[in-house]
């Protein structure tokens, strides 16, 4: 049974009557009390009813907390969450579902976290879940039947190693989980479209943020991507650009007046000039002298993400590839994949990631060779992102490939 209004096992409407019963102290605080909502919550919780009726009372603290009853008619997001984070609602799915697009490449993340607060992207992402939501229930009383999830759409092209900056997968995680936990069931289907070599790499940052059963709704579409967009949607409901009929009013197939299509953040809107980062290490490199830091890469397509700050001055940084582990080799002695120099880590923290073509040891390399007087002390964090193997059209979560890494220092 598939535990919806009209399907339920004996058991689940069992589970159904006893949760109805449990949560009466809160149940006129609710945003609705009919079945269909109630449901959501006992399925997102396999039918157990103490769960669920945790679940809900924890949703029910972070309504108030985050003010969602009136979100959409008091609360604006900063004009820079406005103009320049994509995406946005256009058209209905063939069953009279929303359908909600965001456009990954265009976005600048650094620019974005440079200009508003971690709390603002997201409450911006809270009101638009409420306005699908509200897309919802009117679609229900339109179409005289209940309609309580959407569709969305992942444009990916374009996807890069910006897109990796550790804060904004940090933030795009805890806005996945807020979903996750306030929005159960909410969630038909996801296409992504258009997926680079990059995807699998990105997905696997996130995929744990995600229950198996929002993994399963996630398909990922190959060439064909229109033609699977067309079963699903009908062409009048599809915005040109993506192989459909609609257009706005004045003919633009990319359909602007709903769906936010964006460019690099100007820097004028930049309320700060870096982000705080939590380094997990530190290390000192001497006067005159250089730390390098190997780590391991067993197949090709493997991301290395590095952040670090220098106290007090400067710090030359360089990326190099050597054939065997453990071996200390010069500079020279090494092939160069991202250009030595020096930077100002100590006023702006640097980040970076290379996205590693072939296997081999990977050298992060702090050269303070230059400086006679002055030993630096850094604090840095390295990752190796891992992709995750996924197949079109459909990922049911993937198994993540391992891989070693590690972090030798030489002076």
């Amino acid at each position: 049974m598939s535990g919806r209004v009209g399907d339920l096992s004996p058991k689940q409407a069992e589970a159904l009557e006893q949760f109805r019963e449990r949560i009466q102290d809160i149940l006129p605080q609710l945003p609705a009390q009919h079945d269909h909502f109630l449901l959501r919550w006992l399925r997102a919780r396999n039918f157990n009813v103490q769960k669920s009726e945790a679940m809900l009372r924890k949703h029910l603290e972070f309504r108030k907390q985050m003010k969602v009853d009136t979100i959409i008619t008091e609360w604006r997001p900063p004009e820079v969450i406005e103009k320049y984070l994509s995406g946005g609602m256009c058209g209905f799915d063939r069953e009279g579902s929303p359908i909600w697009y965001d456009v990954i490449g265009p976005v600048d993340p650094k620019g974005l976290f440079l200009s508003a607060s971690k709390q603002d992207f997201i409450k911006s992402k809270i009101r638009d879940c409420e306005m699908l939501q509200k897309e919802c229930n009117l679609q229900s009383q339109r179409l005289g039947r209940n309609v309580e999830s959407i569709t969305m759409i992942y444009d990916v092209e374009g996807l890069g190693l910006k897109h990796l900056w550790k804060p904004a997968i940090e933030t795009y995680g805890e806005i996945l989980q807020m979903f996750e936990d306030n929005y159960p069931e909410g969630l038909k289907r996801l296409f992504v479209i258009k997926a680079p070599k990059l995807f699998p790499v990105a997905y696997n940052l996130v995929k744990h943020f995600l229950s198996e059963n929002t993994r399963q709704k996630i398909y990922i579409l190959g060439a064909n991507w229109q033609e699977v967009l067309l079963k699903y949607i009908d062409a009048e409901e599809l915005p040109v650009i993506y192989g459909g009929k609609l257009t706005d009013p004045d003919g633009d197939p990319r359909c602007r007046t709903k769906i936010n299509h964006v460019g690099p953040v100007p820097s004028s809107y930049y309320v700060r000039d870096h982000v705080m980062v939590d380094y997990e290490q530190c290390l000192t490199v001497s006067r005159g002298s250089s730390q390098q830091l190997d780590y391991e890469i067993l197949f090709p397509g493997c991301v290395l993400r590095w952040q670090f700050a220098s106290e007090g001055a400067d710090i030359g940084f360089g990326v190099f590839v050597k054939t065997k582990k453990g071996e200390w080799k010069k500079a020279a002695q090494m092939q160069e994949v991202v250009p030595s120099q020096r930077y100002n880590a100590h006023l702006v923290p640097e980040d970076g990631s290379l996205t590693c073509e072939r296997p081999g040891v990977y050298v992060l390399r702090f050269d303070n060779t230059y400086s006679f007087f002055q030993a630096k002390r850094i604090s840095f964090t390295v990752e190796v992102l891992l992709p995750d193997r996924l197949q079109p059209p459909q990922t049911n979560g993937g198994s993540s490939n391992h891989m070693q890494a590690e972090g030798n220092s030489q002076s």
